[in-house]
């Protein structure tokens, strides 16, 4: 029994359990003499990555960085899949452009562990990072880390009406009640995004796929997706939440300004973005805890993270790990990402321990007097970072299906559970129209 086995347009089935560390084709590095030269293909701006690129090149003699930009994320996946299936020009290391595992199962990616294995050995990643970069025990890219997850306040509207900062998900639902009769929205769910549902299903320590053996299972109805499901549905037939899309930022962007809506789950990379968009409620702002389940035993956030991708034909297995642990975990690597305009770095969230960069995270203005109190927040959030999550061989066509079923369940058209009934059966279906082994039902 295999693990996975998806139709390519090729016709051709592959399985994971198939998929080599490392592999022939690409003429990346062919050279008889002198230093190897990986080949990075990022969609990020220039200006951001080739500090990165020039300090590592600055500082090693046996390999060199070689910057590939990308157009875009789908402009990347494309491409990548053109390399792979063509032998030519396979690059070394590409900027995630989807799941692993689903990546993997397409025949997409090399296995990395033998090549990782020192550097998790010495202890040089989060352990809440490791996930994202494997499928079972094995890895196949580099953990890039997550981003701590939190939640920020509009203090003064809170403090207008006497509400007292929420601690639960429960709690803030009791405030999203007593805010409403002021024209207040406790939180924003946009009816294209159910984030706020799988982040509740993490964070319950739930996850929608297990592999079992030499199979999958798939579980959209375990007791950790329903008891994230009943926060949601209470916030929508109380009519606590905004539907605000995210399609129109500025628009969005001028709605959360506004006051009528006082709640944002969050993470440092938006913090900034909000300060520099903010015209009204900047120092009204306050960064909390991330709300807990009532019962939860423990205080946990949850941390799913990604990777960066080692491609199936990379020639140099070996030397497109050590470079792209340097990026993620060296101190060089992450000061080389000073961005001169905002002062911030991108957050190193491979790392155990970012704390000597989480002041430059946090804006200046947007917290006001309580900008001090963010530090706390966001090393808590850090610390507490759980990944239970579990990414299936056909999450991207899932995570399709479920945006249209949280649409509807967002306009009250079906409820949170029917959401989750609906899902399981598309998933196992999904699974094994393609062939996929799926334990249960």
């Amino acid at each position: 029994m295999q693990l996975a086995r998806i139709a390519l347009s090729s016709a051709v089935a592959v399985t994971l359990s198939l998929l080599s560390t490392a592999c022939s084709g690409g003429a990346e590095g062919d050279q008889a003499d002198g230093p190897v030269v990986i080949d990075m293909w990022s969609w990020n701006e220039e200006r951001t990555m080739k500090p990165i690129v020039d300090k590592f090149n600055a500082t090693h003699d046996d390999i060199q960085l070689r910057l590939v930009k990308q157009v875009d994320l789908p402009g990347a996946a494309a491409n990548l899949r053109n390399a792979v299936a063509s032998g030519k020009d396979v690059p070394c290391l590409v900027q995630s452009v989807g799941e692993v595992p689903a990546l993997t199962s397409e025949g997409l990616l090399t296995d990395v562990t033998d090549a990782l294995q020192p550097y998790l050995d010495d202890g040089l990643f989060n352990e809440a990072a490791l996930s994202g970069a494997k499928v079972g025990d094995r890895y196949y890219g580099v953990p890039s880390g997550f981003n701590p997850n939190f939640m920020i306040i509009n203090r003064a509207v809170y403090d207008k009406y006497d509400i007292e900062v929420p601690t639960t998900w429960d709690e803030l639902i009791a405030a999203g009640e007593k805010l409403r009769p002021h024209g207040v929205y406790v939180m924003n769910l946009a009816g294209e995004d159910p984030s706020t549902l799988v982040n509740l299903v993490q964070q319950a320590g739930g996850s929608w796929y297990e592999i079992e053996g030499d199979a999958w299972r798939v579980d959209f109805l375990s007791e950790q997706s329903r008891k994230a499901a009943d926060i949601v549905q209470q916030l929508i037939d109380k009519d606590l939440v905004a539907h605000q899309t995210y399609l129109d930022r500025p628009a969005l962007i001028d709605y959360f300004d506004s006051g009528r809506m006082v709640s944002l789950p969050t993470s440092t990379w938006q913090l900034t973005k909000y300060e520099i968009d903010f015209r009204h409620s900047t120092g009204d702002w306050q960064p909390i805890d991330l709300p807990q389940f009532s019962d939860a035993e423990e205080f946990v956030t949850q941390a799913h993270g990604g990777a960066e991708l080692v491609p199936k034909g990379c020639q140099h297995v070996k030397e497109a790990v050590e470079v792209s642990v340097w990026k993620a975990t060296n101190k060089d690597a992450i000061n080389a990402t000073l961005d001169p305009k905002t002062g911030a770095y991108a957050w190193p969230g491979a790392v155990p321990d970012p704390s000597p960069w989480v002041d430059s995270a946090v804006p200046e203005r947007l917290f006001g007097e309580r900008r001090g109190e963010a530090r706390d927040v966001i090393m808590k959030a850090v610390e507490s970072g759980r990944d239970p999550w579990v990414v299936g061989p056909n999450y991207t066509g899932v995570f399709a299906e479920l945006q249209d079923q949280w649409a509807k369940a967002v306009k009250g058209e079906i409820t949170m559970v029917e959401l989750l009934e609906r899902m399981q059966d598309f998933t196992v279906k999904d699974l094994r129209s393609k062939n996929i082994d799926v334990v249960g039902s």
